[in-house]
């Protein structure tokens, strides 16, 4: 994947309870501190090219240099999250991997990827980040996502791991976010 999108910078989790799994990441898997984003307004976002208003929840913590994003929706409009909270029965798991590149990079990608025939799942923007996923189940049995992060939302990321660093290892949900 680091040939054609860059390298990956984050894993993405859809669950079915946000709480339950900040738990068990934390007192299982020793990652932590949790940052909340709260239930996120995402806008222009179309899904299987359709637009929606679905709502989701998102978490992110780091695991040394990957990003761990928890992802639990909030309703049940057509989104890629409820698919694959409705196919995974209801369990959750990993839903996506995600490369961050520059805004040239992301447009080239993204044009070639549809090209050689890809197709898109779902795109929008939260703030004024724009993200893309790609229908990538077929080779990767997950989503692939890129995201073109604004200098604000990279600096946020940077503060995310960086926290890792020195966290205590202790439940801890931080302030809420929202992306630059």
């Amino acid at each position: 994947m680091s040939h054609r999108f860059g390298a990956i910078t984050q894993n993405g989790y859809v669950v079915p309870d946000m709480d339950a799994a900040i738990r068990h990441w934390t007192q299982v898997m020793g990652v932590g501190p949790w940052f909340d984003a709260g239930v996120t307004d995402f806008s222009d976002v179309i899904y299987r090219g359709t637009p929606t208003e679905s709502k989701v929840r998102i978490a992110m913590a780091n695991s040394g240099d990957l990003q761990i994003e928890l992802i639990e929706p909030q309703d049940d409009l057509p989104s890629c999250y409820r698919e694959f909270l409705n196919a995974s029965g209801a369990k959750g798991g990993l839903h996506h991997v995600s490369s961050w590149p520059n805004s040239e990079d992301y447009d080239r990608h993204l044009e070639n990827f549809v090209a050689a025939g890809g197709e898109i799942l779902q795109q929008g923007r939260a703030g004024r980040t724009r993200f893309i996923y790609l229908d990538t189940t077929y080779d990767l049995g997950a989503v692939f996502e890129m995201s073109d992060p604004t200098p604000g939302t990279r600096k946020l990321f940077a503060a995310i791991r960086d926290a890792a660093k020195t966290w205590d290892g202790q439940i801890t949900f931080m302030a809420p976010l929202s992306h630059p």
